[in-house]
């Protein structure tokens, strides 16, 4: 293993989180807030960003794939744990503290704030900020800005990326990686564009554009898009939410390779078949239960619907008061999630999509047992390790939830709230159910409970594996 590679590589995240703090400072300034919470934050990071990328010396050689894994794990980690400086210096309590900002990196959306309008303006900027980073990735900005990786940058963009296929639009990998900034980037401004003309103030617009785009979920308000009443901006944001879920590379192949790109993709499809499906579903039970009149109805059910597919976690109305029928609906969608190369959390459509061809593919073999049938996606043969990977990440996954929901549930947590609150974060989606609702926070879980939260956020961004092998001892075995 070598360290002081993949030190050197943590200090330049570090450069590029410290940069990123000058952002939230300018804000702080703006608003004649005190400019403590980030001027100390930023002199922290950035000196040991310098320790770390001056004092190191460099090596040459080429970086090994455990490098990539333990740079791209590790530099979550890291960035969490500095990006929760300008809170803790704002008096938030250091484990509430990291878990709001691993919910933020990770795109979870999960707070402890009890009560978000009471923190500055630069804070609740920041905070939306780092979702916005995550979103399409810290490591993934990284290969972007930084030249010559080379081989080094492909094991980084693989580790990174999620999803059970890789989809590189160019040769070089930081071409790759500039292409699905640069597209993160347009929409982003879109959108902000979008709110902006509808009659939201800048600095709402700009926040809530960062944690649309980046499926996170955190607001500056403490009733979430609720607090605008507005249905052209829950439109605007449904809208943006829903492709911030589909494939980022298939948004720049439908704008300069093939515009059917997204409708010729069988994952795009059926990623819009189950949120059809399941909004006329949700909608036809809040009516008929007397819940909402049938244009409320609609107007809630594709909002949450959406919200919660796309591991978003914003919320319109406080579904936890919902009749059971509907919150089964959402709970279900908990576990599926967005596409593969979105900045949606979850399982990802893709690998339901895998699992459903096969057990077609096993049902027919019941029937002719000698026959050879490929499972095929998008017209191309899928390969047995994809499947044998695909399975595995199943297993890991859905073992890490059970596990995690047993914790919470031993102290003392309702089994409700143990198993959301679980899902809730290892998808990556925010708000759970009973005392974790999208009205409640996560402040009442034990500081143990937080913690096992905070891995569940960690594990669930990475896709399982980027962590879970760097605890295995052949990792770190010559």
């Amino acid at each position: 293993m070598k360290y002081k590679v993949v030190l050197g590589a943590l200090g330049f995240i570090l450069w590029i989180l410290g940069a990123f703090m000058a952002i939230p400072l300018m804000v702080s300034f703006y608003y004649h807030e005190s400019p403590n919470t980030f001027a100390l934050p930023i002199m922290i990071t950035i000196l040991t960003a310098f320790c770390l990328t001056i004092f190191l010396e460099r090596e040459n050689d080429e970086w090994d794939l455990r490098e990539g894994f333990l740079i791209v794990a590790f530099g979550w980690l890291l960035a969490a744990a500095f990006g929760s400086l300008p809170y803790i210096f704002e008096g938030l309590p250091p484990l509430n503290a990291f878990f709001e900002s691993m919910s933020g990196f990770t795109t979870t959306g999960a707070t402890v704030f009890t009560d978000i309008e009471s923190h500055s303006k630069g804070l609740l900027f920041w905070r939306s900020l780092t979702q916005w980073l995550g979103g399409m990735g810290i490591i993934m900005l990284f290969i972007a800005i930084l030249p010559n990786l080379g081989i080094a940058g492909r094991q980084l963009f693989r580790a990174e990326v999620p999803g059970p296929k890789e989809d590189q639009l160019k040769p070089r990998i930081r071409e790759t990686a500039k292409i699905l900034w640069m597209v993160y980037l347009v929409m982003t401004l879109m959108e902000f564009a979008s709110l902006t003309i509808v009659g939201l103030h800048p600095y709402d617009a700009i926040t809530h554009t960062f944690s649309t785009m980046a499926c996170g979920g955190f607001s500056p308000k403490g009733e979430s898009v609720a607090a605008f009443g507005d249905p052209l901006v829950e439109g605007i944001i449904t809208l943006f939410m829903f492709f911030a879920g589909a494939n980022f590379a298939l948004h720049y192949k439908s704008l300069y390779i093939d515009r059917k790109s997204l409708l010729k993709d069988q994952e795009f499809r059926f990623y819009f078949f189950l949120i059809v499906c399941a909004f006329l579903i949700l909608a036809y039970m809040l009516f008929s239960t007397g819940v909402y009149s049938i244009s409320d109805s609609f107007r809630y059910g594709i909002f949450q619907v959406v919200s919660i597919m796309t591991t978003t976690g914003f919320a319109t109305v406080d579904f936890n008061q919902w009749p059971d029928s509907a919150k089964i609906v959402l709970f279900t969608l908990m576990f599926i999630g967005g596409c593969a190369g979105s900045t949606a959390g979850g399982v990802k459509v893709v690998r339901f999509l895998l699992l459903f061809k096969y057990a077609q593919k096993e049902l027919f073999k019941v029937i002719h047992p000698k026959a050879v049938k490929p499972i095929r996606f998008n017209n191309k043969v899928v390969p047995d390790d994809v499947m044998q990977a695909t399975i595995s990440f199943m297993i890991f996954y859905f073992s890490i939830f059970f596990i995690s929901s047993i914790l919470l549930s031993l102290m003392g947590l309702d089994f409700v709230t143990s198993m959301s609150a679980s899902i809730a974060t290892l998808g990556n989606i925010g708000p759970g159910f009973a005392l974790v609702g999208p009205m409640q926070n996560f402040d009442i879980i034990p500081a143990f409970g937080k913690c096992i939260l905070i891995t569940n956020m960690w594990i669930g961004r990475l896709e399982v594996f980027t962590v879970l092998v760097v605890f295995t001892p052949a990792f770190w075995n010559k």
